[in-house]
C-alpha cells in the first residue's frame, strides 16, 4: 500500500512541476481565462486539480496550420486585408423576403409530396390486405 501510495505522490509531483513549468515559460498574452499569477497559485494550491485545469482551460492554444500554409491562432481573428467583406446588397436569409417566400412555396411542395406519399402508401396497404383476404 505504501508503494501505491508513493507512486501516486510522485505523479502528482511529477504533473505539478511540468504544469507549473509549461505556466511559467507560456507567454502572458497566449495564457487563457486567467493572468498567470493566478495560474501559478491554483497549480500550487489545488494539485493536482490545478495542474489539469491549467492543461485543460489555462494553457495556450495551439496554432492551427490551414491549408494554404499560412498558420492562423484561435482567437487571433482575421488580418485587415483578409477579412471576410459582406456585400452591400447582401442580407441574412431570415431578412431576405424572396428568400422567406421561397421556403414557404417549398414548404407547401413537401407537404403535397408528403400527403401523395401516404394516400400511395394507404393504396398499397389496401391492396396488400385484399390480397391476403383472397389468398385466405
Amino acid at each position: 500500500m505504501a508503494r501505491l501510495y508513493s507512486l501516486f505522490v510522485l505523479l502528482d509531483l511529477a504533473l505539478l512541476v511540468v504544469a507549473l513549468i509549461d505556466c511559467l515559460s507560456a507567454e502572458e498574452f497566449a495564457i487563457r481565462a486567467l493572468p498567470r499569477v493566478a495560474w501559478v497559485f491554483i497549480i500550487l494550491l489545488f494539485s493536482p486539480v490545478g495542474a489539469i485545469a491549467w492543461f485543460v482551460a489555462g494553457r495556450p492554444a495551439p496554432t492551427v496550420r490551414l491549408s494554404n500554409g499560412t498558420t492562423w491562432r484561435p482567437g487571433s481573428g482575421f488580418p485587415e486585408d483578409e477579412r471576410p467583406q459582406r456585400r452591400s446588397g447582401q442580407r441574412a436569409p431570415d431578412d431576405d423576403p424572396e428568400f422567406l417566400r421561397n421556403l414557404a412555396t417549398s414548404l407547401r411542395e413537401d407537404e403535397s409530396m408528403m400527403k401523395k406519399w401516404e394516400a400511395d402508401l394507404r393504396r398499397r396497404e389496401e391492396e396488400l390486405r385484399r390480397r391476403e383476404r383472397e389468398a385466405e
